[in-house]
């Protein structure tokens, strides 16, 4: 397989993998973690003008949250494709490639927009919002809205970078978009006297403040290589022709988590409570694995495309190690933070001691996931799209019949959390299978 029958990673090369993943992973982390921040500091900001306001942005903030992280295949597919042709060492061409992906991000964000401005008061009533809290989540949709385009720009232009093999500047950008959001959303909230709106706005011009800068430095790389920047509708089919078994892959984990949290929600208010705070750590603990995925994608698509099959399988191997050693790392910190990290969030003993179960489960997972993030990112990066979405349907239809025969068979939120460990094995050998057999292996400038 994989590690057992490949002869031993020299150890020169071994620590040229290793300089390579801590260089993009470390600035990805980064990054990674800056984009929740915005939400939370609109959240710290909105509470304070009363519970109705906050609970419309709840609302609000989850509709958009959904909508662009379904669109985040332009940033896994630009990525890849990009690193191929600097692995062919074409940069016009890998430039032009990432063109093609932002003119998707731009014409995707204004269809959005067609969907969302008039919809919005029926979309916030299918979600449930209260009588008293649509209001404000309408105006907060509506206005947040203008600025998809500017956040799906950014997730194609992310994953430009990223395949340029530089993900210092999406971290520099996130970090001052950061910043600027929560200045303009104090300024625009209370100075303006704007209210929620004035929250959405400061996010709105916060979000086309960062696609400027992406950009600008885009553009600035263009010229110096004499790539074209005109749309090629060629190019745009192409991109999003990518981009479909991806979002397919996007849309069946989101299944899964929204199934996990209805069942939940059945379960009864301690088990539901308890679930967020499992579910808030275990959405943390991957952004660490994530970016590893992230150097994966870099990595794997820079080596094929320079037609080095053997530096990708050897790149493969490292990175596998790498996920299971931090997964090791992150479980073990788990279990020694959970007499701190409970507290942090609840002061309710049954919480308490419904969450703790659950827990352990995601500490023991966590080797699991690391191999299970590292395979997503190099299938990624090898532009396997098609294998990873036939996966991740499989997986949810074993997933979803177990869920939900939990409020049946019994075992409450501690067998929820055992159906979702069971989802990352399968996961996980759907990946080491793919991994192992050497299929993804396809070198060239294009897939």
């Amino acid at each position: 397989m994989l590690m057992t029958q490949a002869p031993e990673i020299p150890k020169t090369t071994r620590r040229q993998h290793d300089r390579e993943i801590v260089a993009l992973a470390v600035p990805a982390f980064g990054a990674l973690v800056a984009e929740p921040l915005f939400v939370m500091a609109d959240s710290a900001i909105v509470g304070h003008l009363g519970t109705a306001q906050l609970a419309g942005l709840g609302v609000a903030s989850a509709l958009l949250t959904t909508s662009v992280s379904v669109f985040v295949f332009l940033a896994y597919a630009t990525t890849a494709a990009v690193a191929r042709r600097v692995g062919a060492g074409d940069l016009p061409a890998a430039i032009r490639q990432g063109m093609d992906g932002i003119w998707l991000a731009l014409l995707l964000g204004l269809a959005v927009i067609a969907v969302v401005l008039p919809l919005a008061p029926g979309i916030v009533d299918l979600f449930g919002a209260s009588t008293t809290a649509a209001p404000y989540a309408t105006t907060y949709l509506r206005v947040s809205a203008l600025g998809i385009p500017a956040m799906l720009i950014v997730l194609a232009a992310t994953g430009v970078l990223r395949g340029l093999q530089d993900t210092r500047t999406p971290l520099y950008v996130a970090v001052a978009g950061f910043v600027a959001n929560a200045a303009l959303n104090a300024g625009l909230v209370y100075g303006a006297g704007l209210g929620i709106a004035g929250s959405a706005w400061g996010t709105v011009i916060a979000q086309c403040g960062m696609a400027v800068v992406y950009l600008t430095v885009v553009v600035r790389g263009a010229r110096r290589h004499g790539a074209s920047l005109r749309p090629d509708a060629t190019g745009i089919r192409a991109s999003a022709h990518a981009g479909v078994p991806l979002l397919v892959r996007t849309l069946c984990l989101r299944a899964i988590l929204m199934i996990a949290t209805a069942v939940a929600a059945r379960l009864g208010d301690a088990d539901i409570a308890a679930h967020q705070i499992v579910l808030s750590l275990w959405s943390l603990l991957s952004f660490a694995l994530d970016a590893i995925a992230i150097a994966g994608q870099a990595i794997i698509g820079r080596y094929l495309g320079a037609d080095d099959a053997q530096g990708a399988r050897q790149a493969c191997r490292r990175m596998i190690q790498w996920g299971i050693a931090t997964g090791a790392v992150l479980g073990l910190l788990v279990v020694a933070a959970r007499p701190v990290f409970l507290p942090l969030f609840t002061s309710d003993s049954g919480v308490k001691d419904t969450a703790l179960p659950a827990l352990l489960l995601v500490a023991l997972s966590q080797p699991v996931c690391g191999v299970v993030f590292v395979l997503d990112g190099v299938l990624m990066g090898a532009g396997d799209g098609p294998y990873l979405a036939w996966a991740m349907v499989a997986t949810l239809a074993v997933f979803a019949p177990v869920a939900l025969l939990v409020p049946v068979l019994g075992g409450g939120l501690t067998a929820l959390w055992a159906a979702m460990t069971l989802m990352m094995a399968i996961r996980m050998l759907t990946l080491w299978g793919r991994a192992g057999s050497g299929h993804w292996i396809v070198t060239g400038a294009t897939r």
